[in-house]
């Protein structure tokens, strides 16, 4: 049994270690990892811990300041890069992690034996190698710390409904404290709905109320998640009706909603989120489903080891790996990571359809559906980071501008708009600069210094005006850049050059080449 035992933990510390790693190696690509990355980095440069600011002066009222202020900390603590920016959603991880293996060991007749904590470990690393746990594992984003608080607030339930300490009573409130300073009140609908459908089904109203501290839970719930919501609508007003009543409710019933000031969740068929679960919990969902339907086609018993302390906990369970799928059926707007507060759940389920021989040896199907996703991004991961021009970031660029004599980030422009990726690695240093302005300074001459201007490559019309009277000294995978001179941007320089090209056929073909 100890042999089995350390088996699963050093699988399970492993896959940790690995996506740990990951997150070291990969630059921040566009769009979302360096927008939250570089929201932490100005709330660590500006010391303002309740505005979180999309730019400097702009407000971002569209997420809650919890994974902000902890990105934040990082960087004042260990400094600004990739790794200190991810290094938060993986602490999240684990802890969700470390629930999943607590709650698993109570639904265990023996929760202190050998067998409990085995099973316990088995659904933790069920949920570590899922596609989506592995993945948000080590990524600067909000969700992390959404599945975090939803995660706290049910297993905290489930184990008081098993006989656990009233000290799980309160962390139920405490995780819908950091449910609300995560992602705001959507953190009510996820825990709220498993809860309610067991409470009518199940019946358990009176058991609901006696094994929870409901009012001064509720207290410290709204103490400690309140204040910033006042703080932040004093500050900037304005917030609480683009949040609430924008993000909370445009965003899921007006799939047409054109409201959103940062960006959009991509459109769907209504019903897709079913799709993304199975793809977020894969491989395990599907091995699931299979163990399920097997069993059901044989008659065959599920041998799974539950001891159900109250009538319908399993109901509870499944409905808390279902509801966010079942709350974004009808929304089109939609992401899948909006699926992750599920999958702590799924893989508690999971865990008992496709139960481990408890004192028997890992076998090689089991080995390889555990080794699968890790193994996949580290392929993944090891090849981008050796091919990071493949990602739509700008961290080389910006290394490369910075090596350039005379040349420092302030000098770098981006037409129209400056990606994200480009404002955390120059510190906010970069600027973006309109085509008419630029193309009104070039032609005025009066560009005061030497600049690289970062043109997009798709914009054909801008890069025919710089081609062949600029130098072009750097470019990757989205953007040519050029060195901007006042003197080689002169009306006579220009029209000499564009002279210079008024004999030359750019539409010839290959068998016929330019002259």
């Amino acid at each position: 049994m100890t042999k089995h035992i350390n088996t699963l933990l050093w699988l399970l510390v492993s896959v940790l270690a690995i996506r740990l790693g990951l997150a070291a190696i990969l630059p921040l690509a566009d769009t979302t990892e360096p927008r939250y990355a570089e929201i932490a980095r100005i709330m660590a440069e500006t010391g303002d811990w309740i505005t979180p600011w999309f730019d400097y002066g702009v407000p971002f009222w569209g997420k809650p300041p919890l994974s902000f202020w902890t990105q934040a900390l990082s960087f004042k603590v260990f400094g600004v890069s990739e790794f200190t920016g991810r290094l938060p959603s993986w602490l999240a991880n684990c802890v969700i992690v470390f629930l999943i293996y607590t709650m698993r060991r109570y639904l265990h007749p023996e929760r202190t034996s050998d067998a409990a904590r085995a099973s316990g470990l088995w659904a933790a690393l069920i949920y570590a190698t899922t596609a989506l746990g592995f993945l948000t594992a080590g990524t600067v984003m909000t969700d992390s710390f959404l599945a975090l608080g939803s995660t706290l607030v049910l297993t905290s339930l489930v184990i008081r409904l098993q006989g656990g300490p009233m000290i799980w009573g309160w962390t139920f409130f405490i995780g819908l404290a950091i449910g609300l300073l995560a992602k705001g009140p959507l953190i009510l609908v996820l825990t709220g709905l498993p809860v309610f459908l067991w409470v009518v089904i199940a019946r358990r109203w009176q058991r609901l109320w006696e094994c929870l501290p409901w009012l001064r839970g509720s207290a410290l719930t709204l103490a400690i998640a309140v204040p910033w919501y006042v703080l932040a609508e004093l500050k900037t007003p304005g917030f609480f009706d683009y949040f609430i009543v924008g993000e909370h409710i445009k965003r899921f019933l007006v799939s047409s909603w054109q409201g959103d000031l940062y960006g959009n969740a991509h459109e769907f068929p209504r019903g897709t989120i079913w799709l993304h679960l199975v793809l977020a919990s894969s491989p395990w969902g599907l091995i699931a489903i299979a163990a399920f339907a097997i069993k059901c086609w044989r008659s065959q018993e599920t041998k799974d080891q539950w001891h159900s302390g109250e009538r319908g906990i399993g109901g509870l369970i499944l409905a808390s790996a279902l509801s966010p799928a079942i709350f974004f059926t009808l929304s089109g707007n939609i992401l899948w990571t909006y699926v992750l507060p599920g999958l702590p759940f799924l893989a508690v389920l999971a865990a008992s359809l496709v139960p481990q021989r408890i004192g028997s040896p890992v076998g090689r199907p089991v080995l390889a559906a555990i080794l699968l996703i890790p193994l996949l991004g580290t392929l993944a991961g090891g090849w981008l980071s050796l091919n990071p021009e493949t990602l739509k970031t700008e961290r080389d660029l910006v290394a490369r501008v910075n090596e350039l004599p005379g040349m420092t980030p302030d000098d770098l422009l981006y037409l129209d708009k400056a990606p994200f990726s480009a404002r955390f690695y120059t510190q906010g240093r970069v600027r973006a600069v309109e085509a008419d302005t630029i193309s009104r300074q070039l032609a005025q001459g009066t560009l005061s210094q030497p600049a690289l201007l970062a043109v997009e490559k798709g914009n054909k019309t801008m890069l025919h005006k710089l081609q062949g009277v600029f130098d072009q000294v750097d470019q990757n995978r989205r953007y040519q850049v050029f060195l901007l001179e006042s003197s080689t941007g002169s009306p006579e320089h220009i029209e000499s050059r564009e002279s210079k090209k008024a004999g030359i056929d750019y539409t010839a073909t290959k068998g016929h080449p330019l002259t």
